[in-house]
């Protein structure tokens, strides 16, 4: 496979778990919810081997019954957005980012955070200046955004080729294949090695390896 940076002229990145290290946030906060319904606890591990899109099917999963719940469940997106600012971006992500708008690509984020919240979010870590668009949903749901970047695909003037994206999770692949987009995957946030290996795309265990390889002819 041949992933060459020149041959892009963007990078779509997801922001959860890709550039963000918000694993240990989630954990806490479902953990939270969990303890005060008397369910028992995940751990990372756990969680990483677990989690999916639409995130509504990672609560099944865990012995939630939405037919008694609310969903998004309130006091998760209480813990989670009153901490949020205690997460780091991962190692190198500054340097990436920095290096590859040297090499003349540009470079938005897409998400199925809420649109509101993730402009936030992304302002704080002072990064945004680093985006031409960064996109989210319209809603706490997290249930996909794959009608997000289908919609702003549609509004410029990309050829398919010329883009590729790059997530910690089976949904950004997902997304990529259906936006027709190369894609590369992080073992560094929500989803487990195993499971990405599994997809059949390159997964790395950092972002800078990430860079050194589409840097690179292979």
């Amino acid at each position: 496979i041949k992933y060459l940076i020149m041959t892009y002229k963007h990078i779509i990145w997801d922001w959860n778990g890709t550039l963000l290290d918000d694993v240990w946030l989630c954990v806490e906060s479902i953990n939270i919810v969990l303890s005060s319904r008397g369910m028992p606890k995940v751990s990372a591990n756990d969680y990483r081997s677990l989690f999916c899109f639409p995130v509504i099917d990672y609560y099944k999963k865990l012995g939630f019954n939405f037919k008694n719940e609310k969903f998004p469940i309130p006091e998760f997106l209480e813990n989670y957005n009153g901490k949020f600012h205690e997460c780091e971006l991962h190692n190198d992500t500054k340097f990436v980012l920095k290096n590859i708008m040297a090499n003349g690509l540009t470079q938005s984020i897409l998400s199925a955070g809420n649109q509101d919240s993730l402009i936030k979010w992304v302002k704080h870590y002072k990064i945004d200046h680093m985006f031409s668009d960064i996109i989210g949903i319209d809603n706490d749901r997290a249930d996909s955004k794959l009608d997000s970047g289908i919609k702003w695909l549609q509004s410029k003037n990309f050829i398919n080729k010329d883009i590729l994206l790059i997530g910690d999770t089976i949904h950004d692949l997902e997304v990529a294949s259906a936006l027709g987009v190369d894609c590369i995957l992080v073992d560094i946030g929500h989803v487990s090695s195993k499971r990405l290996i599994e997809t059949g795309v390159p997964v790395f265990n950092s972002l800078d390896s990430v860079y050194k390889f589409i840097d690179k002819e292979y």
